[in-house]
């Protein structure tokens, strides 16, 4: 019994919707997702790759039936037929892409302004300014009243923030924080309480991503930006810079590390600089002292001896 081509085309896109909606949820292409803004970002793309999934079962499921259907058969040497097009057909497979494409933009423009991409961070110097003075101030040489990044604004929102200042160099990533005075080569934040990274280039245009997060963000010479997320997940996640930054750009890594509020506490507490008096001295003159005297404290320390000393410094007089 043959079957309607009506009926079979209904089957096979029940078919293809169904594996599509399957794969685009169960891909596995995506890390762990380590913040509160990582699930908007993980929606968007298992929808774009739901409709990929779809698209390319229909063009090459498609493809494969016309090399099987239409093949040359044995001893056939006549042409083809000769198909002038199909108006209605180019309509639908050009009109279906533009919907699609105009669907994902407006969707994802949504997404970008619920994560705070189109809200600059304005400085305290320009707040109560016009839109039109804090704009002259932004481009006034010397000043930068603006911050471009991603991210709510928690001071405004009543909230209080962990401020981490994150300096990009060739080829390494420093992170300052001001409310302990704590400078490291490690990102280090508790699990749970919002973060605002303020990060300022040293030399050339950086990015600072961590794919855990779903964010990225330039980090550009003479131009102060934020990056401002709260990390949910804990664990230890790789720091990248995602920008061509010179030679060494593949070896600028770092680590972020995601505590509970206990274990955070305690690094703080393990880094933090003592206060207690110094009971060395910081400078020491040097004027009148011999060699030895000078060079005693590194003999002791490389376990060189004072007759070493003299035996060589007699060898080359």
């Amino acid at each position: 019994m043959k079957i309607p081509s009506n009926i079979l085309t209904l089957v096979l896109g029940i078919l293809i919707t169904l594996i599509s909606l399957w794969y685009g949820q169960n891909h596995g292409l995506l890390p762990v997702a380590a913040s509160e803004d990582a699930k908007e970002i993980d929606d968007i793309f298992n929808i774009m790759m739901t409709i990929a999934t779809g698209l390319f079962l229909i063009v090459e499921g498609v493809l494969v039936y016309s090399i099987i259907k239409f093949r040359r058969r044995k001893g056939d040497q006549t042409d083809g037929p000769a198909v002038e097009g199909n108006v209605p057909l180019e309509i639908f497979w050009t009109a279906i892409p533009t919907i699609i494409v105009f669907f994902l933009a407006i969707y994802s423009f949504e997404i970008y302004n619920n994560i705070g991409g189109l809200d600059p961070d304005v400085s305290a110097n320009s707040k109560g300014s016009s839109t039109t003075q804090v704009a002259q101030m932004a481009m006034a040489p010397g000043h930068q009243h603006i911050s471009l990044g991603i991210g709510p604004d928690y001071a405004k929102e009543g909230l209080n923030p962990l401020i981490v200042k994150v300096k990009a160099i060739q080829y390494a990533w420093i992170f300052t924080y001001p409310e302990t005075g704590i400078v490291s080569g490690e990102l280090h934040v508790p699990s749970g309480r919002p973060v605002s990274l303020e990060m300022e280039a040293g030399d050339v245009l950086h990015a600072f991503w961590v794919p855990q997060l779903r964010l990225k963000q330039d980090v550009i010479p003479g131009r102060n930006t934020t990056l401002a997320f709260t990390a949910n997940r804990e664990g230890q996640y790789p720091v990248i810079c995602a920008e061509l930054c010179g030679a060494y750009h593949g070896g600028m890594k770092s680590s972020f590390i995601v505590h509970s509020q206990n274990d955070y506490d305690k690094w703080v507490q393990d880094n933090t600089i003592a206060s207690t008096p110094q009971t060395e001295p910081v400078a020491l003159s040097t004027q009148g002292m011999t060699d030895t005297q000078y060079l005693a404290p590194y003999m002791e320390e490389m376990g060189i001896t004072t007759s070493a000393i003299d035996h060589l410094h007699h060898n080359h007089l």
